[in-house]
């Protein structure tokens, strides 16, 4: 059994004599050091905002990866927070700021997918942050989504696993299945967006298939993934835990690995580590770094229709659209771009000429009580 893995990660087998463990760095983590990152064309402030995790280890993942893309450029802070489960949080972090005397700021979600977090609750963190410092001006960026820089950083992490090295005896890619492991969101979008991903890694890729699964909140789950992944009878099954840092979802992916390979010793496994401080994470937030600061910030309007939603057309999302309100919800609004009674947002529902507004928009989260919301998508009895 090949297990690939951190130091830090304590499979439950670790007893197993065919257990090797190997650090991250010994298999697909390029040098750091030769990375050359465009300029910026301002010196404003960085707010990384992580997802947040009690895992000691996850924490530290987003705090290391902060501090590295900090050495890049120093002519501007770097700050991390997190959006939940530990500190420091998304206010400490634009207190920070304002103590250092800023008056604009960058915030990126460093976050895989544009889900819930991404599109209410970071969003709805900063419109509180903006109430308690209404001088300040924040520029919302993109997460890190599908882009060539991410295909690029798997094709180079399946490379690697051809080497001799992890594949000692020689199963060729059309023996191979690859199982694609997502963190698993209540948001049908970011689900389907991992399956995109993982068919664009796969295509052309000469592997015999992929299958699409989660650690997660949705389905289908890791076990029915492999369950999956075995019925094309593979010699091999390699896991690609599409995650930025290590935290206890991540060890309970290699746990699982470690009992599939224990009860299908037939078949060669081996499961990757999260990407960590990958290069070419730092290139595509400093793209991302950059969106911010020409206001190039291109995402689906849709996130609008998502918010009101969730948050009512009452409140009108909790917050002013006047000229001087640069907090765009991660897409970009061109100069002549209004909230006026015309505006083209439909605001998840059609007006027909004749529609009367006798009557109040609920404020309604479909998102609410996630296991209800997937008993009703996936018709669970």
């Amino acid at each position: 059994m090949t297990i690939s893995q951190d130091r830090s990660i304590q499979p439950p087998s670790a007893n197993l004599n065919t257990l090797i463990e190997v650090s991250t760095t010994q298999i697909d983590r390029p040098e750091t050091k030769s990375i050359v990152l465009p300029p910026l064309p301002l010196q404003r402030p960085l707010l990384l905002i992580g997802h947040g995790s009690r895992d000691a280890d996850g924490r530290q993942g987003l705090l290391d990866f902060a501090a590295a893309y900090q050495t890049f450029d120093t002519s501007r802070p770097v700050i991390p927070c997190f959006l939940e489960l530990t500190e420091p949080s998304i206010q400490q972090g634009v207190d920070q700021c304002v103590e250092q005397g800023y008056s604009e700021l960058s915030a990126l979600p460093i976050l895989l997918f544009a889900a819930r977090h991404n599109k209410f609750d970071v969003t709805n963190e900063l419109d509180r942050a903006k109430k308690r410092h209404p001088h300040i001006r924040f520029h919302y960026g993109r997460h890190f989504g599908i882009t060539p820089g991410i295909l690029e950083l798997w094709y180079t992490r399946l490379a690697e696993l051809d080497r001799p090295q992890w594949n000692p005896h020689g199963i060729s890619r059309e023996e191979t299945v690859l199982l694609f492991v997502g963190r698993g969101s209540s948001d049908p979008d970011a689900n389907g967006d991992v399956f995109k991903l993982a068919r664009m890694v796969w295509e052309g890729s000469g592997y015999q298939t992929v299958e699409t699964c989660f650690i997660g909140i949705t389905h289908p789950r890791l076990e029915e993934g492999f369950r999956r992944a075995r019925l094309y009878q593979p010699k091999r099954i390699i896991v690609l835990p599409h995650f930025l840092f290590t935290g206890a979802l991540v060890k309970k992916i290699f746990n699982i690995t470690a009992q599939q390979q224990e009860q299908h010793p037939d078949i060669s496994m081996i499961c990757l580590p999260e990407m960590g401080l990958h290069p070419h994470l730092f290139q595509i937030l400093r793209d991302r770094e950059i969106e911010t600061h020409l206001g190039q910030v291109q995402m689906n309007c849709e996130l609008c229709k998502f918010r009101l939603a969730a948050i009512g057309d009452a409140a009108h999302h909790a917050h002013d659209h006047s000229p001087n309100h640069a907090h765009d919800h991660g897409h970009s609004h061109s100069p002549d771009h209004s909230h006026s009674p015309d505006h083209a947002h439909d605001h998840g529902h059609s007006h027909s000429p004749d529609h009367a507004h006798g009557h109040s928009h609920s404020a309604v989260d479909p998102y609410a009580e996630p296991e209800k919301y997937h008993q009703r998508i996936w018709q669970v009895p």
